[in-house]
């Protein structure tokens, strides 16, 4: 069991977003919080598209999330919302998967004109499956992670103080 799940909805491994994931693992890592990541990306798509509930891998994926505390959800804005993939996978979750857990959302967009896609657009799924324990998540722009060497990746000050408040929060929940 983990403390924490990492549901990853964009539909990359080598965007941004993947930024943003690596140094929530970091903190987590830093912390000894333990957890385990989805990539929705690399659940079989046609599971995925056909909403296939008896696929051993949508199975696993979420059983990890039944056995987790928290669930970070992490998504690109896309179209004013969360990524069509991302759905894909929440709609495969139990009704009540979320029930009970510390859930955070981490989104990044292009500007700010697209902030309140995490209270309009993503925080109304998450609460009909279950959240009650919903923080108020972290949108950064995209301009604030830049490529490091290889596939790594830099969050500036800014970005980094936004989603560090979060997972200080989230982590303050798991301690309760």
């Amino acid at each position: 069991m983990s403390d924490v799940v990492l549901i990853y909805g964009g539909n990359s491994l080598q965007s941004r977003l993947k930024g943003i994931k690596d140094y929530a693992e970091r903190y987590l890592d830093e912390r000894s919080i333990s957890y385990e990541s989805i990539n929705v990306i690399d659940l079989p798509a046609t599971d995925l598209i056909t909403a296939n509930f008896s696929s051993s891998a949508i199975i696993e994926a979420n059983e990890k999330v039944e056995k987790a505390n928290a669930v970070i959800i992490l998504t690109p804005v896309y179209k004013a919302s969360y990524t069509g993939i991302l759905k894909t996978y929440l709609d495969l979750l139990p009704q009540k998967a979320l029930k009970g857990k510390a859930v955070l959302p981490l989104m990044i967009g292009g500007s700010f004109g697209h902030l309140l896609a995490i209270d309009y657009a993503l925080k109304p799924v998450l609460s009909s499956l279950g959240a009650t324990t919903l923080l108020s998540g972290a949108y950064v722009i995209d301009q604030h992670v830049q490529r490091g060497e290889g596939d790594t990746f830099v969050l500036d000050e800014e970005a980094i103080e936004r989603v560090s408040v979060n997972l200080q929060t989230l982590g303050e929940e798991l301690k309760k």
